[in-house]
Formats: C-alpha cells, sequence, structure tokens
C-alpha cells in the first residue's frame, strides 16, 4: 500500500533533476578562484593502495632447516614514512630481477597488522624448494640490508566479520602456514570475538614452521586458539597426530562443522586431497576459503589439456606499446613464464589467475587455461580477455601485453 510518504520521496526523486543545474552554477559561482592543488583523496588512496613498495631487508631468521623469515622495512630513500596497511592474510607480491628475467613471486605476509602499525615492518616466511628458480636465487643471495621491490598488499584471503562466523578453522600445509601465523596473531592482539581451530600438515617432525610459537599462544589464548599438529612421516619421538588431514581427522579435532568458516592453504595436491575428503561434510561453497595457490607445477595432469600438446613449444609474438617481441613457449608453461624469460617485465601479483593484475588481450591463437583458477569474467571471455598467469599456449599465439608499472 502506498502512503503520503512514499509519493512525497517519488515526487522529489522526479523533481531532483530540475534543481540539479541551477544548483550546481550556484556552486559554481561560490568557488574559489584558485584550482585545488593538492588531492587529500587520492593521496590516501595512494598510501593505502600504492603499487610499488621499495623495501630493506632488516633482519633474517632461520625457521626451520627449509624456512627463513625475512623482515622488511621502509628503503631509506623510498619515500615512505609508513608502510600500508594490510588484512591478516594477505600477500606481497616481490618483484626480483634474475640474471635479466624479471620475476615475480607472491608471499603472504606472516606477521601481524599490528607489527606494521607498531613497529613498521613486514615479515614473509619463504620455504626453500630445492632445485626452485626463485627461493635458490633467494637463499644464496639475500642478505640485510638488501633493497627489494615489492607490490602493496593484495589478497582476498582473510577473516571478514560481516561474511565469516566467530568459528574458523584453518587448515594448512607446509609453508601454508605463513598467512595463518598473521590471522592468529590478529585474533589474540586485537581480542577479536572468534575462536580459531588450526589443523596444520606436514611432512617431517621437525619441519613445522612457527611449532613452539603457535603453542605458546595456544597456551596464551585457548578460549581463542587451538593448534593440532598432524605428521605424516613421523619419526620415534612424535607424539601427536600421524596420517594426513582427512574427513575423520578434521572431525575429531574440529567437532560439528555447523557454522564453521574454512581457511585452506597449502601446496595444490592438499587442495585436490581437501576437495574429496570434504565432501562427505556438506558444507556451503561461501563456508570455505583458498589461498590463490600460484603456478600451476604440472598442467598436463588437468582434464581438458589437449592430449600431445605437451612436448610441443610455441611461438608467441607479444605487442608492448609500440613493440614487437616473438619468443618460444612450451606449452607446459604459462605466458607469462615464457614472457618472462624472454626478459619482458609482464605484469603480474598472484599468478593464480585471481588478481587480474596481468589482463591481457589475446589477438590470434588458443590457450588452456585452468579450470580450478580461471579468474575472467564473463566479458573478458566474450572479448578474447586472459591471464597469461594461468594460461598455456596450445597452438602460435599473438597477444597485446600492458607494460609493467
Amino acid at each position: 500500500m502506498r502512503t503520503k510518504v512514499h509519493i512525497k520521496g517519488e515526487l522529489i526523486d522526479l523533481l531532483a533533476p530540475f534543481y540539479l543545474l541551477p544548483d550546481r552554477k550556484r556552486r559554481f559561482e561560490k568557488a574559489l578562484p584558485d584550482p585545488i592543488e593538492s588531492d587529500p583523496v587520492n593521496e590516501l588512496a595512494r598510501a593505502i593502495h600504492p603499487a610499488k613498495l621499495k623495501l630493506e631487508i632488516a633482519e633474517i631468521r632461520r625457521e626451520t632447516d627449509s624456512a627463513k623469515t625475512f623482515r622488511f622495512v621502509p628503503a631509506p630513500d623510498s619515500g615512505l614514512t609508513s608502510l600500508p596497511f594490510f588484512r591478516a592474510g594477505q600477500y606481497l607480491s616481490l618483484k626480483v630481477d634474475i640474471d635479466g628475467s624479471p620475476i615475480t613471486r607472491p608471499y603472504s605476509i606472516s606477521s601481524s597488522p599490528n607489527d606494521t602499525l607498531n613497529n613498521g615492518f613486514y615479515e614473509i616466511t619463504i620455504r626453500r624448494k630445492e632445485g626452485g628458480f626463485f627461493t635458490e636465487h633467494i637463499w644464496n643471495s639475500w642478505d640485510a640490508g638488501m633493497i627489494v621491490e615489492s607490490s602493496g598488499p593484495c589478497g582476498l584471503f582473510y577473516y571478514d566479520s560481516i561474511r565469516d562466523s566467530k568459528e574458523l578453522v584453518g587448515i594448512a600445509g607446509g609453508a601454508g602456514i605463513t598467512p595463518f601465523r598473521s590471522m592468529i596473531k590478529d585474533i589474540i592482539e586485537n581480542d577479536l570475538d572468534v575462536h580459531f581451530t588450526l589443523l596444520y600438515g606436514t611432512k617431517k617432525a621437525d619441519d613445522i614452521i612457527f611449532k613452539d610459537e603457535l603453542l605458546e599462544l595456544a597456551v596464551k589464548a585457548p578460549y581463542k586458539l587451538s593448534v593440532h599438529f598432524v605428521c605424516s612421516e613421523p619419526d620415534s619421538g612424535w607424539d601427536g597426530l600421524s596420517g594426513f588431514l582427512t574427513s575423520e581427522c578434521i572431525s575429531n579435532c574440529c567437532g560439528e562443522m555447523d557454522r564453521k568458516t574454512f581457511f585452506i592453504c597449502g601446496p595444490q595436491v592438499m587442495y585436490k586431497f581437501l576437495e574429496k575428503e570434504m565432501t562427505c561434510f556438506d558444507i556451503p561453497a561461501k563456508r570455505i576459503r583458498r589461498e590463490a595457490f600460484g603456478e600451476i607445477p604440472d598442467i598436463t595432469q588437468y582434464h581438458g589439456f589437449p592430449e600431445g600438446a605437451a612436448e610441443k613449444v610455441f611461438e608467441i609474438t607479444a605487442l608492448i606499446g609500440n613493440e614487437s617481441k616473438v619468443l618460444p613457449a612450451r606449452a607446459t608453461e604459462s605466458v607469462v613464464v615464457a614472457l618472462e624469460r624472454a626478459g619482458i617485465a609482464a605484469p603480474s601479483q598472484c599468478r593464480s589467475g585471481e588478481c587480474g593484475f596481468c589482463r591481457s588481450i589475446l589477438i590470434s591463437g588458443d590457450v588452456f587455461v585452468c579450470p580450478d583458477n580461471d579468474g575472467r569474467r564473463l566479458a573478458d571471455k566474450k572479448f578474447s580477455f586472459f591471464h597469461p598467469c594461468s594460461s598455456f599456449p596450445v597452438s602460435d599465439l599473438k597477444i597485446k601485453v600492458i607494460r609493467d608499472i
């Protein structure tokens, strides 16, 4: 039933355009003659969401035989008086030149937002991968005092009080513990009204990153945190849970699944395993959040990848501004890897098809896009936009790439 209030409101909306132009004219007449030279809104936006950061390695701390924590502070000549704030669980995309190839890699921030606000630093924790191109470079080259370029904080893997429940479950594998350390510290330091249950799967008992710290936090705030370590290859001294993160293990540690929000971070093989194990819980998709898992090590394992394409090498013609470059690309490497190997500084952050930062135009040719992390919008698919970080060439390509900023 329409009331007088409704009718009056509709009339005001209908008449509003008639008052708009005269009101605008009066505002112009009252405006100051001198132009506004500063733009505080844009200045704030640039401070919170910078395109790039120049950071100095202030400290390197060994966590395990295979993991190190790197503490970053603003570089002396960066012009930064403070570091941009972030949400616990977000990541930095590091930008490093290795033998003439511009490489980017995303790493979760393992320190808490309070560490940034009060102490002025970020920490990332990196596990060394044997034969890993990037981690080998870090282990051999990085030292305190070095300057590193990074993106600002990025990513959607964080707790949101409006969206998520007050009972949180974090399932971590290996180095996937890093965003959870940040979340846990944030919950305890800011006394958030949530309880966090951590299930941390590890292969070896002596390779648990932050083990002592996590146990101390659980003792300090048992009403906020419960910690369960699960070792798949335990030694004789192991007295914790053994095996894998099965549905039975998850159920025993977490209890009822109702009203719990799950956060998952770890290697891709763990994602695949948990996808099957957790189907029996019938948890709505909105209550399961997965961290973007980075580059795909073996795209041939995905359904739909063309049979016989794995050994093929194709030709990519890349247009960047007024320049054109032709380069080879293996079908088993993403387009962004091929660009970087050719010395092209293509924009990249998440390297998982999620953020869209590398969004480019496919002029001709065909790519295979990983079905698990195709972050393109429907309009992008229709108008031939693609994400080079999650797309693999299956023919010769011609593409248009925006320049890295």
